[in-house]
């Protein structure tokens, strides 16, 4: 492994090591305006976007996520700390997952637990995600190591030119099939909630024709 390489895989593993999730105290404790909401988010996310000049939310993005059912409605032009929390989820869900996906597996929640008195309510359920997660990065940086060393073994035979371009074309290559194949299993999982949750159709045609 070169230097070059050697930095490559520290600079990804470094990357992974500094993704933290917005902490609940974290969360302001009085209603924001749009414009605080997006500065907010921008602010606690940055870490996360690709380029300095992108953004993390837009006013377009949550406007049309309220439209789509995706985000409670704000109360008078004021989003909730709950609203952040869905705005969170939806955030990390929209880079992989169609809107519909997304409705699938956020609503059952809000409709549930947005704004609600009992426990556990949306605050709990986020602290008891984000905490999960923020273990399993352990795991990712450990996995993406062995892919890293595997896909440097690859064309043993090209010249050193050749060899270090293939090499890295394999490592995007297994990192990419395994997004793949985990997409492809939460579109399952969706579609098999989806299915269960549906009533016959033909119960309701019944009932329909004894009315």
């Amino acid at each position: 492994m070169t230097i070059d390489e050697k930095d490559l895989l520290n600079s990804i593993l470094e990357s992974l090591a500094r993704i933290d999730y917005i902490k609940p105290e974290e969360l302001p404790n009085i209603d924001l305006y749009m414009d605080q909401v997006t500065t907010f988010m921008d602010a606690q996310l940055s870490v996360s976007k690709r380029r300095p000049e992108d953004k993390v939310l837009t006013k377009t993005m949550i406007n049309n996520y309220a439209k789509n059912n995706l985000l409670p409605p704000p109360v008078k032009k004021k989003y909730s700390k709950e609203h952040l929390l869905a705005l969170i989820f939806i955030y990390y869900f929209k880079n992989i997952l169609s809107i519909g996906d997304i409705q699938a597996i956020l609503n059952p929640v809000t409709e549930r637990y947005f704004a609600s008195d009992s426990k556990p309510d949306l605050e709990d359920i986020y602290s008891e995600v984000f905490r999960l997660e923020e273990a399993e990065i352990r795991n990712l940086q450990k996995d993406i190591t062995k892919k890293y060393h595997t896909s440097q073994q690859t064309f043993p035979d090209a010249s050193p030119e050749e060899a270090e371009s293939l090499q890295h074309f394999a490592f995007i290559c297994m990192l990419s099939f395994d997004v793949y194949i985990k997409k492809q299993l939460i579109e399952k999982l969706i579609d098999a909630k989806s299915r269960k949750n549906e009533k016959p159709a033909g119960k309701h045609s019944k009932n329909t024709e004894s009315n």
